[in-house]
């Protein structure tokens, strides 16, 4: 009778046939993989539909093996929502592992605000930069927060949104008000008064070199009693004192003009149409500075 057991060679290769299938159909990445795609994976998405959305793009060959690696690495429940670049070919634990993690490989968004940016301003900004913001939303919620939305350069992600961006702005104010809490202590004034003031000077100062001294010049204003009257704030216009709240969000060195005013003789101040500024003592004198000036 002839002997049908198979030699150790062919159960080998047997094996290894196996193997290389089980590897190529679980694990290897797709023949079709969309380098460049970008796959959101949205926030409260169970396991099994994000299995799903990367099957039919062509991330994953297996649904079982994804979802099997993502168990391994005890993400089933902590799925990071995020827009993912698959910007080159990735077997699934590859993937698995990405998605556990937030990996993106996609760049921050960088995002600007300059010192003296209102509400307003700040809104449109984002608007132009983040798909995810909502405008109403962010204008509803931070109308309380002028003043206290720090001007800095930010990086958010494509998927954060108006929540995100207060959150951000508000920390780092706090952090930055923070090393000069003591300044402000020292400074016989209140925080919110120190904070209205820079909003003040940023937006009436030209520059880093006439700060300090308006700063001098609008605090003498308000000790003496003479109507405070900046074209920044026309409400100055109406009644004596200082706005009841910042009109735009100040920049350290405006907070720290703010705390450290500059002594001088002056009670007035305009720039000309380059900017620079000229000082006057009494009204008289403004008045022909104006002349001189401004025509």
């Amino acid at each position: 009778m002839e002997n049908r057991n198979l030699s150790p060679f062919h159960l080998f290769a047997i094996i290894f046939l196996i193997l290389l299938l089980g590897y190529h159909f679980l694990f290897a990445p797709s023949d079709n993989f969309p380098i460049g795609k970008i796959i959101n994976i949205e926030e409260g998405t169970n396991l099994r539909n994000v299995s799903l959305k990367l099957k039919q793009e062509h991330i994953i060959r297996s649904r079982l093996a994804f979802e099997a690696f993502i168990i391994i690495y005890d993400a089933e429940k902590h799925l990071i929502p995020a827009d993912y670049l698959f910007d080159i070919r990735e077997p699934v634990y590859e993937v698995a592992k990405r998605i556990s993690k937030g990996e993106r490989h996609l760049p921050p968004i960088a995002v600007t605000i300059p010192e003296g940016y209102d509400i307003s301003d700040i809104t449109n900004v984002f608007v132009a930069k983040l798909p995810n913001f909502n405008k109403d939303k962010f204008i509803l919620e931070a109308k309380s927060k002028e003043g206290y939305l720090f001007p800095d350069t930010y990086f958010f992600f494509t998927t954060d949104n108006e929540e995100n961006v207060i959150k951000s702005m508000s920390e780092n104010f706090q952090k930055k008000i923070a090393s000069v809490q003591n300044e402000i202590y020292f400074s016989g004034k209140t925080a919110k008064e120190i904070i209205i003031m820079a909003s003040i000077i940023e937006k009436e100062a030209k520059g880093s070199t006439d700060r300090k001294l308006i700063s001098g010049i609008l605090w003498k204003r308000l000790a003496i009693d003479m109507p405070f009257q900046v074209d920044a704030a026309p409400e100055t216009y109406r009644k004596r004192g200082l706005p009841e709240n910042p009109i735009a969000n100040p920049g350290m060195e405006a907070i720290l003009a703010a705390i450290h005013p500059e002594n001088s003789v002056y009670l007035y101040y305009l720039h000309d149409i380059k900017g620079n500024i000229h000082y006057a003592k009494t009204f008289a004198e403004h008045k022909v500075n104006k002349l001189k000036y401004l025509k």
